[in-house]
Protein backbone atom coordinates (compact mmCIF):
# COMPACT_ATOMS: atom_id res chain seq x y z
CA UNK A 1 0.00 0.00 0.00
CA UNK A 2 1.34 3.57 -0.80
CA UNK A 3 2.36 6.00 1.90
CA UNK A 4 3.01 9.89 1.37
CA UNK A 5 3.04 12.78 3.73
CA UNK A 6 -0.80 13.93 3.01
CA UNK A 7 -1.85 10.60 4.90
CA UNK A 8 0.79 11.78 7.67
CA UNK A 9 -0.78 15.02 7.48
CA UNK A 10 -4.76 13.85 7.38
CA UNK A 11 -3.78 11.53 10.22
CA UNK A 12 -2.03 14.08 12.66
CA UNK A 13 -3.67 17.60 11.65
CA UNK A 14 -1.29 19.53 14.20
CA UNK A 15 1.95 18.64 12.16
CA UNK A 16 1.03 20.93 9.03
CA UNK A 17 -0.81 23.19 11.18
CA UNK A 18 2.95 23.39 13.04
CA UNK A 19 4.17 23.85 9.83
CA UNK A 20 2.16 26.66 8.36
CA UNK A 21 2.59 28.42 11.71
CA UNK A 22 6.05 28.62 12.18
CA UNK A 23 6.34 29.44 8.57
CA UNK A 24 4.02 32.60 8.85
CA UNK A 25 5.88 33.60 12.21
CA UNK A 26 9.63 33.06 11.06
CA UNK A 27 8.85 35.74 8.44
CA UNK A 28 8.64 38.25 10.96
CA UNK A 29 11.76 38.58 11.88
CA UNK A 30 12.99 38.60 7.97
CA UNK A 31 10.42 42.18 7.58
CA UNK A 32 12.08 43.50 10.88
CA UNK A 33 15.57 43.17 9.37
CA UNK A 34 14.57 44.96 6.13
CA UNK A 35 12.89 47.53 7.25
CA UNK A 36 14.49 48.23 10.46
CA UNK A 37 18.11 47.96 9.41
CA UNK A 38 18.68 47.46 6.04
CA UNK A 39 16.86 50.17 4.32
CA UNK A 40 17.68 52.46 6.80
CA UNK A 41 21.21 51.78 7.53
CA UNK A 42 21.00 51.77 2.82
CA UNK A 43 22.44 48.26 3.15
CA UNK A 44 21.59 46.22 0.10
CA UNK A 45 21.53 42.78 0.90
CA UNK A 46 21.20 39.71 -1.43
CA UNK A 47 18.38 37.35 -2.72
CA UNK A 48 15.23 39.23 -4.10
CA UNK A 49 14.72 41.58 -1.57
CA UNK A 50 18.17 42.92 -2.15
CA UNK A 51 16.57 43.77 -6.16
CA UNK A 52 13.72 45.25 -4.53
CA UNK A 53 16.03 47.46 -2.78
CA UNK A 54 17.51 48.83 -5.63
CA UNK A 55 14.21 49.84 -7.03
CA UNK A 56 12.95 51.50 -3.84
CA UNK A 57 16.03 53.87 -3.29
CA UNK A 58 16.04 54.24 -7.06
CA UNK A 59 12.56 55.38 -7.38
CA UNK A 60 13.58 57.64 -4.57
CA UNK A 61 11.52 55.37 -2.05
CA UNK A 62 8.30 55.49 -4.32
CA UNK A 63 8.12 52.02 -4.92
CA UNK A 64 7.68 50.22 -1.42
CA UNK A 65 9.85 46.82 -1.41
CA UNK A 66 6.18 44.61 -0.41
CA UNK A 67 4.77 45.72 -3.75
CA UNK A 68 7.89 44.87 -6.02
CA UNK A 69 9.03 41.78 -3.93
CA UNK A 70 5.12 40.50 -4.58
CA UNK A 71 5.44 41.12 -8.03
CA UNK A 72 7.75 39.56 -8.66
CA UNK A 73 7.47 36.64 -7.20
CA UNK A 74 4.23 36.09 -8.65
CA UNK A 75 6.34 36.14 -12.03
CA UNK A 76 8.74 33.57 -10.74
CA UNK A 77 5.86 31.51 -9.00
CA UNK A 78 4.00 31.05 -12.18
CA UNK A 79 7.29 30.13 -14.14
CA UNK A 80 7.90 27.35 -10.98
CA UNK A 81 4.51 25.92 -11.36
CA UNK A 82 5.31 25.15 -14.87
CA UNK A 83 8.92 23.87 -14.21
CA UNK A 84 8.96 22.63 -10.58
CA UNK A 85 4.68 21.41 -10.50
CA UNK A 86 2.19 22.99 -7.86
CA UNK A 87 2.98 21.60 -5.06
CA UNK A 88 6.61 23.58 -3.76
CA UNK A 89 3.95 26.33 -5.38
CA UNK A 90 1.20 26.46 -2.95
CA UNK A 91 3.89 25.62 -0.16
CA UNK A 92 5.85 28.92 -1.72
CA UNK A 93 2.90 31.13 -2.13
CA UNK A 94 1.95 30.83 1.40
CA UNK A 95 5.11 32.25 2.46
CA UNK A 96 5.23 34.85 -0.10
CA UNK A 97 1.91 35.89 1.12
CA UNK A 98 3.07 36.68 4.80
CA UNK A 99 6.37 38.01 3.70
CA UNK A 100 4.43 40.28 1.92
CA UNK A 101 2.34 41.09 4.45
CA UNK A 102 4.90 42.21 7.19
CA UNK A 103 6.65 43.92 4.64
CA UNK A 104 3.96 46.08 4.60
CA UNK A 105 2.39 46.43 8.07
CA UNK A 106 6.02 46.82 9.24
CA UNK A 107 6.85 50.11 8.80
CA UNK A 108 10.24 51.10 7.11
CA UNK A 109 12.22 53.54 9.78
CA UNK A 110 14.45 56.84 9.06
CA UNK A 111 16.61 55.53 11.84
CA UNK A 112 18.08 52.11 12.07
CA UNK A 113 17.05 50.00 15.32
CA UNK A 114 20.79 49.43 15.67
CA UNK A 115 22.81 52.84 15.02
CA UNK A 116 26.21 51.34 14.33
CA UNK A 117 26.47 49.69 11.21
CA UNK A 118 28.37 46.69 11.67
CA UNK A 119 26.65 45.85 14.55
CA UNK A 120 23.04 45.94 12.52
CA UNK A 121 24.78 43.74 9.51
CA UNK A 122 26.26 40.82 11.99
CA UNK A 123 22.51 40.80 14.16
CA UNK A 124 20.65 41.28 11.24
CA UNK A 125 22.64 38.41 9.33
CA UNK A 126 21.44 36.35 12.53
CA UNK A 127 18.24 36.82 13.12
CA UNK A 128 17.61 36.43 9.04
CA UNK A 129 19.18 32.91 8.61
CA UNK A 130 17.72 31.82 11.62
CA UNK A 131 14.29 32.55 10.29
CA UNK A 132 14.92 31.25 6.89
CA UNK A 133 16.30 27.79 8.39
CA UNK A 134 13.25 27.73 10.12
CA UNK A 135 11.44 28.14 7.31
CA UNK A 136 12.98 25.47 5.47
CA UNK A 137 12.72 23.10 8.39
CA UNK A 138 8.92 23.25 7.93
CA UNK A 139 8.88 22.55 4.10
CA UNK A 140 8.75 26.38 3.39
CA UNK A 141 9.74 28.67 1.32
CA UNK A 142 9.88 32.60 0.91
CA UNK A 143 10.42 32.25 -2.85
CA UNK A 144 12.75 34.59 -4.41
CA UNK A 145 16.23 33.77 -5.79
CA UNK A 146 15.56 30.24 -4.17
CA UNK A 147 12.39 29.56 -7.59
CA UNK A 148 15.39 31.01 -9.77
CA UNK A 149 17.88 28.42 -8.40
CA UNK A 150 15.43 25.69 -8.13
CA UNK A 151 14.57 26.18 -12.00
CA UNK A 152 17.96 26.60 -13.12
CA UNK A 153 19.34 23.57 -11.14
CA UNK A 154 16.34 21.40 -13.09
CA UNK A 155 17.51 22.13 -16.64
CA UNK A 156 21.15 23.32 -16.51
CA UNK A 157 22.20 21.23 -12.59
CA UNK A 158 24.06 24.20 -11.79
CA UNK A 159 24.13 23.81 -7.77
CA UNK A 160 21.45 25.68 -6.07
CA UNK A 161 24.26 27.29 -3.97
CA UNK A 162 26.21 28.87 -6.64
CA UNK A 163 23.14 30.17 -8.47
CA UNK A 164 22.10 31.92 -5.48
CA UNK A 165 25.46 33.08 -4.84
CA UNK A 166 25.81 35.11 -8.15
CA UNK A 167 22.26 36.66 -7.93
CA UNK A 168 23.35 38.01 -4.55
CA UNK A 169 26.53 39.49 -5.67
CA UNK A 170 24.84 40.69 -8.53
CA UNK A 171 22.79 42.37 -6.59
CA UNK A 172 24.98 43.90 -3.70
CA UNK A 173 27.45 45.15 -6.41
CA UNK A 174 24.45 47.15 -8.70
CA UNK A 175 23.83 48.84 -5.26
CA UNK A 176 26.61 50.38 -5.53
CA UNK A 177 25.79 52.72 -7.99
CA UNK A 178 22.38 54.19 -6.27
CA UNK A 179 23.26 57.75 -4.67
CA UNK A 180 22.24 56.22 -1.59
CA UNK A 181 24.15 53.76 -1.68
CA UNK A 182 27.36 55.01 -2.98
CA UNK A 183 30.02 53.69 -1.05
CA UNK A 184 32.36 50.65 -0.77
CA UNK A 185 32.12 50.34 3.30
CA UNK A 186 28.14 49.72 2.36
CA UNK A 187 28.73 47.26 -0.42
CA UNK A 188 31.06 45.47 1.90
CA UNK A 189 28.40 45.17 4.54
CA UNK A 190 25.83 44.38 2.13
CA UNK A 191 28.39 41.30 1.71
CA UNK A 192 28.87 40.61 5.03
CA UNK A 193 25.40 40.55 5.60
CA UNK A 194 24.24 37.92 3.33
CA UNK A 195 27.60 36.05 4.36
CA UNK A 196 26.31 35.80 7.79
CA UNK A 197 22.79 35.02 6.78
CA UNK A 198 23.56 32.24 4.82
CA UNK A 199 25.91 30.88 7.70
CA UNK A 200 23.12 31.02 10.26
CA UNK A 201 20.67 29.19 7.56
CA UNK A 202 23.25 26.40 7.17
CA UNK A 203 23.77 26.42 10.68
CA UNK A 204 20.00 26.10 11.76
CA UNK A 205 19.59 22.93 8.42
CA UNK A 206 22.39 21.35 9.86
CA UNK A 207 24.42 22.25 6.75
CA UNK A 208 21.49 22.23 4.53
CA UNK A 209 23.79 21.83 1.11
CA UNK A 210 25.82 18.70 2.69
CA UNK A 211 24.31 15.46 1.12
CA UNK A 212 23.16 12.86 3.80
CA UNK A 213 23.00 8.90 3.25
CA UNK A 214 20.26 6.70 4.82
CA UNK A 215 20.31 3.28 5.55
CA UNK A 216 17.07 2.20 6.70
CA UNK A 217 16.42 -1.42 8.10
CA UNK A 218 12.06 -1.99 8.25
CA UNK A 219 9.79 -4.78 7.44
CA UNK A 220 7.72 -2.25 6.15
CA UNK A 221 10.43 -1.35 3.70
CA UNK A 222 8.19 -1.23 0.78
CA UNK A 223 5.70 1.24 2.19
CA UNK A 224 8.87 3.07 3.16
CA UNK A 225 10.28 3.41 -0.31
CA UNK A 226 7.63 4.30 -2.00
CA UNK A 227 6.88 7.19 0.21
CA UNK A 228 10.78 8.70 -0.12
CA UNK A 229 10.23 8.13 -3.94
CA UNK A 230 6.63 9.74 -4.46
CA UNK A 231 6.88 12.72 -1.54
CA UNK A 232 10.97 13.75 -1.02
CA UNK A 233 11.30 12.57 -4.68
CA UNK A 234 14.53 10.23 -4.03
CA UNK A 235 15.73 7.52 -5.99
CA UNK A 236 16.26 4.47 -3.31
CA UNK A 237 17.78 1.03 -3.41
CA UNK A 238 17.10 -2.54 -2.30
CA UNK A 239 20.03 -4.37 -0.39
CA UNK A 240 19.48 -7.80 0.63
CA UNK A 241 20.63 -8.52 3.92
CA UNK A 242 20.66 -11.11 6.82
CA UNK A 243 20.88 -10.60 10.64
CA UNK A 244 23.81 -11.99 12.35
CA UNK A 245 22.24 -13.69 15.22
CA UNK A 246 19.18 -14.47 13.98
CA UNK A 247 19.73 -15.81 10.53
CA UNK A 248 16.52 -13.78 9.06
CA UNK A 249 16.77 -12.53 5.52
CA UNK A 250 15.31 -8.88 4.65
CA UNK A 251 15.76 -6.01 2.84
CA UNK A 252 17.76 -2.83 3.51
CA UNK A 253 16.42 0.88 1.79
CA UNK A 254 19.57 2.71 0.77
CA UNK A 255 19.02 6.61 -0.38
CA UNK A 256 21.02 9.69 -0.76
CA UNK A 257 19.77 13.18 -0.48
CA UNK A 258 19.66 16.95 0.58
CA UNK A 259 20.56 17.54 4.23
CA UNK A 260 17.32 19.69 3.98
CA UNK A 261 15.44 16.71 3.27
CA UNK A 262 16.15 14.75 6.74
CA UNK A 263 13.46 16.03 8.55
CA UNK A 264 10.88 14.78 6.06
CA UNK A 265 12.57 11.22 5.86
CA UNK A 266 12.67 10.71 9.16
CA UNK A 267 9.01 11.79 9.65
CA UNK A 268 8.03 9.06 7.28
CA UNK A 269 10.05 6.59 8.35
CA UNK A 270 8.63 7.38 12.10
CA UNK A 271 5.29 6.94 11.30
CA UNK A 272 5.40 4.25 9.09
CA UNK A 273 7.03 2.08 11.08
CA UNK A 274 8.17 3.40 14.73
CA UNK A 275 10.43 0.78 15.47
CA UNK A 276 12.81 0.99 12.34
CA UNK A 277 16.67 1.40 12.81
CA UNK A 278 17.66 4.53 10.62
CA UNK A 279 21.23 4.90 10.06
CA UNK A 280 22.11 8.69 8.78
CA UNK A 281 25.75 9.77 8.03
CA UNK A 282 27.02 12.77 5.84
CA UNK A 283 28.44 12.45 2.38
CA UNK A 284 30.50 14.53 0.01
CA UNK A 285 31.13 14.72 -4.15
CA UNK A 286 27.34 13.35 -4.74
CA UNK A 287 27.19 13.53 -8.47
CA UNK A 288 24.18 12.65 -10.71
CA UNK A 289 21.07 13.46 -11.59
CA UNK A 290 19.33 15.40 -9.05
CA UNK A 291 22.89 16.56 -7.37
CA UNK A 292 26.20 17.69 -8.94
CA UNK A 293 26.91 17.08 -12.57
CA UNK A 294 30.20 14.20 -12.96
CA UNK A 295 33.24 16.90 -13.67
CA UNK A 296 35.82 16.34 -16.23
CA UNK A 297 38.86 15.70 -14.81
CA UNK A 298 40.94 15.25 -17.82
Amino acid sequence: MAFNLEQIYKAKPFILFKEYLMIMLCTIPYAVVVNHILVPHAIVGGGLTGYCEILYFASHRTIPIWASSATMNILLLIAAYFAVGKRYVFRTLYGVFWLTFWLKVIPVLDVPIITDPFMAVVLGGIFNGTALGLVFLNNGSTGGTDIVAMIVNKYQHLPMGRVLLICDIVAISCGYFLPEVRSLEKVLFGLCYTFISSTAVDWIMNRMRQSVQFFIFSKHYQQIADALMNDVHRGVTYLSAEGGYSGEQYKVITTIARQHDSAKIFRIVREIDPNAFVSQSQVRGVFGEGFDRLKDTR
